[in-house]
C-alpha cells in the first residue's frame, strides 16, 4: 500500500509541475533551500564523482547580474532564488577521496571496487577529452540534478523553470568564475512562490515518441 502511495504522489508532483516565468517576492526560507539543494545532489553521478555544483544567487547584484545575462528575461528579476548548475568537467583531475573512502566506509562499495575508482575515472575521462566529450558529459550530471531539484521544488509548494537563452560568459562572471574553462554553466533554474497559474500545454501522442526496440518503430 505504502508502494503504491508513494507512487501515485511522484506522479501527480510531476504531472503538476509547470515552467513558471513570474514570481512573488515572498523569500524561500533559508532551511528549505538547503533541503531543496541536498535533494538536487542526491541525483545519480558518473563514479559518483558527484562533478556539479548548484549556486544560490539571491543577492540584488548577483540577480541583476543575471538578468542582464538572460537578457532582461523576468525570472531571475523577480525569483527570490535562481540556482545556477555548474558542470565541473574537470573535476576526475581533483582529489575525490572523500568519494572513495564515503563509499567504502558504509559499505556501498567493495573495497576492490573503491580502489579502482581512481584509476578507473582517470582513464575513462581521458578517453572522453580525447574525443572532445568532457563538457558533454560533466553537463549531463549536472541536468540530472537540475531535473531532481525541479521536481523537490514542486513538491514543496515552490515553483521553478528550466532556463535557456544566457549568455554562459556573463552567467559565468555573474558568479564569479569568468576564468574557469573547466567550469560549465548547465541550467538557471529560477525557484520561488509562483505568481502565475499556467496550464499544461500537452504532449505528443506516445505513438510519436515511444518506440519499441527500434526508433520510429
Amino acid at each position: 500500500m505504502e508502494s503504491s502511495t508513494d507512487h501515485t504522489t511522484v506522479s501527480r508532483i510531476i504531472r503538476a509541475r509547470r515552467s513558471i516565468r513570474h514570481y512573488l517576492p515572498d523569500p524561500v526560507p533559508a532551511a528549505l533551500l538547503h533541503e531543496l539543494v541536498g535533494l538536487a545532489l542526491e541525483a545519480p553521478s558518473s563514479f559518483n564523482l558527484q562533478a556539479r555544483s548548484v549556486v544560490a544567487v539571491t543577492e540584488e547584484a548577483g540577480r541583476k547580474a543575471l538578468t542582464e545575462a538572460t537578457g532582461g528575461q523576468p525570472h531571475p528579476q523577480e525569483a527570490p532564488v535562481t540556482l545556477v548548475f555548474v558542470a565541473e568537467s574537470g573535476a576526475w583531475r581533483g582529489d575525490r577521496t572523500d568519494v572513495w573512502e564515503t563509499a567504502r566506509r558504509t559499505g556501498a562499495w567493495s573495497e576492490r571496487f573503491a580502489a579502482a575508482s581512481p584509476e578507473d575515472a582517470r582513464l575513462f575521462h581521458e578517453d572522453l577529452r580525447e574525443r572532445g566529450l568532457e563538457r558533454e558529459y560533466a553537463i549531463k550530471d549536472a541536468m540530472i540534478a537540475a531535473s531532481f531539484l525541479m521536481i523537490a521544488a514542486q513538491a514543496a509548494g515552490l515553483a521553478t523553470s528550466p532556463m535557456n537563452g544566457w549568455d554562459e560568459r556573463e552567467v559565468k562572471k555573474a558568479i564569479g568564475v569568468p576564468d574557469r574553462d573547466d567550469l560549465h554553466i548547465a541550467l538557471l533554474v529560477p525557484l520561488g512562490h509562483p505568481a502565475e497559474t499556467r496550464l499544461h500545454p500537452g504532449r505528443r501522442d506516445r505513438s510519436l515518441t515511444l518506440f519499441s526496440e527500434v526508433y520510429g518503430r
